[in-house]
């Protein structure tokens, strides 16, 4: 399949109406590249990183439904129990509109306290224009910079960090940073 890099305001779009369904049902957040780009970093992607709480399998049914009706296809499977699966084994499910290959909605359930501490302390950012719940702004530079360290993160944390200076908390950064010392590294 040829793959390509989305169109930012494609990007607006599927990301606002997958979470739209997506609140309905659990909290979630938008992680990662995305949160540079709606943040006006000029830079390529070809999917969206969403976090969202663990759900019992019978609201998954409903929400996995629903995203169905919607015209959101699951990439690896349409078997709703085993697209739970993927979720419940700590692997991620790629959404898209249907026969659209981009661009991609990457849904991970949380997975440990980090992830926790991303849920309860997200934000929507009014600077991106866009209705979406994000992580906070440091986590993101604190992930980038002590997880991820490719030159595009520590780009979007450069990025971050003059867009936002004043939400910058150098503490915060250092806390989340140990924490991801303890629980992922």
């Amino acid at each position: 399949m040829e793959r390509a890099i989305a169109d930012r305001n494609i990007l607006d779009r599927f990301c606002e109406e997958f979470c739209a369904i997506t609140q309905k049902y659990v909290k979630y957040i938008v992680v990662s590249g995305f949160v540079a780009i709606a943040s006006g970093r000029t830079r390529g992607t070809e999917d969206i990183d969403m976090i969202v709480e663990k759900m019992n399998s019978e609201l998954f049914v409903t929400f996995f439904a629903d995203l169905e009706k919607h015209g959101f296809e699951c990439m690896q499977t349409s078997d709703i129990t085993e697209a739970y699966s993927y979720l419940t084994d700590k692997l991620s499910l790629r959404f898209t509109k249907k026969n659209h290959p981009l661009p991609e909605m990457e849904v991970k359930f949380s997975k440990d306290l980090l992830d926790e501490y991303q849920l309860e302390h997200r934000t929507k950012l009014s600077l991106t224009g866009l209705d979406v719940w994000f992580s906070n702004i440091n986590v993101n530079i604190a992930f980038k910079e002590e997880l991820l360290k490719s030159t595009k993160d520590l780009e979007d944390s450069k990025h971050l960090r003059v867009v936002y200076k004043e939400l910058v908390n150098e503490v915060e950064i250092t806390n989340v940073k140990k924490l991801i010392k303890r629980l992922r590294l």
